[in-house]
């Protein structure tokens, strides 16, 4: 079978493998799609801190069961899946008390463990997530990023009559608003600096965007949720200017949700946190409830995804795609990277 490997930053290369063998309690997966993501893009440049080379990256993946293991008696042949990618201890404090996906010894395929860009992966059948065989390869790929947005959702709580900003349109950031809109959200709007980027939030049903390169974010705030402003934030970027304007535009007693992902460290006026009373929560990944619920969404038409994915290329070109990407400049959402 094939398997791509990135050897080093900014070297990839395909080759063959022999299939792998299934433990009695593990599923083989036919990978059909392959998502890539920002973090994945850091490790090709050699920007993730905490991967090693060599890598086999992929942990947003939807794909076809092809083989069970003898103690697999809850899925079938032919059932289409992803699943989830954590590799966690099950004995540190987070784990013994629910609360595995922050695991203190937390490994994820793709990144401290290999991922699934080959052409046939073997998953322990727990961390399979079926979906339901209406759902296209892109969608059950798109599952993954969906979840990191419900478990995001799910720092705040209740967001139903809630007035959300959201800053950043990227993937994640999209997705965080329109779960916000399908879970009851009054108001959502989301920012960003790229117009590709406000175009295709638009696409996908977000009605209230704002370009802050040519709006007053101020003024926007203002125009579309009054004078109550926002019950809560959701920091989608992980730069600087974006958590200081989450600070600053927060309206007191507000909340503010860190999903960005920060490559440098931030500084953050305390000063306004502690007289404003505001309450700064990060978000990690998911766990599997978070998959369910993204299942769920997507199985009742309440999150829009094919707007997204805005390239798609076979796995035979996986070694140029991230250099590919590059050359887009900024005019690229989500990338599929296809296995037929």
């Amino acid at each position: 079978m094939k398997q791509a490997v990135v050897k080093a930053p900014g070297e990839i290369i395909i080759r063959d493998v022999p299939r792998p063998e299934i433990k009695p309690d593990q599923v083989l997966l036919a990978v059909k799609r392959i998502g890539v993501c920002g973090s994945d893009i850091h490790v090709y440049h050699g920007e993730h801190p905490y991967t090693p080379y060599p890598v086999v990256q992929g942990h947003e993946v939807s794909g076809v069961i092809v083989e069970l293991g003898e103690e697999v008696n809850n899925l079938q042949i032919g059932d289409q899946a992803t699943f989830t990618p954590q590799i966690v201890c099950g004995e540190c404090y987070p784990c013994r008390h629910g609360r595995y996906h922050i695991c203190d010894n937390l490994k994820v395929m793709g990144f401290q463990a290999n991922g699934a860009a080959q052409t046939y992966f073997p998953v322990d059948y727990q961390k399979i997530v079926k979906v339901p065989a209406s759902f296209s390869l892109d969608e059950a790929a798109m599952i993954e990023p969906l979840a990191v947005a419900v478990h995001a959702l799910s720092r705040y709580g209740d967001v139903s009559g809630q007035g959300v900003l959201v800053l950043g349109a990227g993937t994640i950031g999209n997705l965080v608003a329109q779960v916000a809109g399908a879970m009851g959200a009054k108001r959502v709007m989301i920012t960003d600096i790229s117009a590709f980027k406000i175009e295709k939030a638009r696409e996908c049903g977000i009605a209230n965007v704002c370009n802050v390169r040519k709006e007053d974010l101020e003024t926007k705030i203002h125009e579309v949720f009054g004078d109550d402003k926002i019950d809560v934030i959701f920091e989608c970027v992980g730069v600087q200017e974006t958590i200081f304007q989450a600070v600053q535009f927060a309206r007191k007693g507000s909340s503010i949700i860190i999903v960005g992902v920060f490559g440098e460290v931030p500084r953050v006026d305390l000063g306004l946190v502690q007289d404003r009373e505001l309450v700064l929560k990060g978000t990690l990944m998911y766990q599997r409830e978070d998959y369910e619920r993204a299942v769920e969404l997507v199985g009742r038409g309440a999150v829009n995804l094919a707007p997204m994915i805005t390239h798609r290329y076979p796995f035979n070109t996986y070694p140029s795609v991230y250099d590919e990407i590059a050359r887009l400049e900024g005019e690229v959402l989500k990338v599929m990277i296809a296995i037929d």
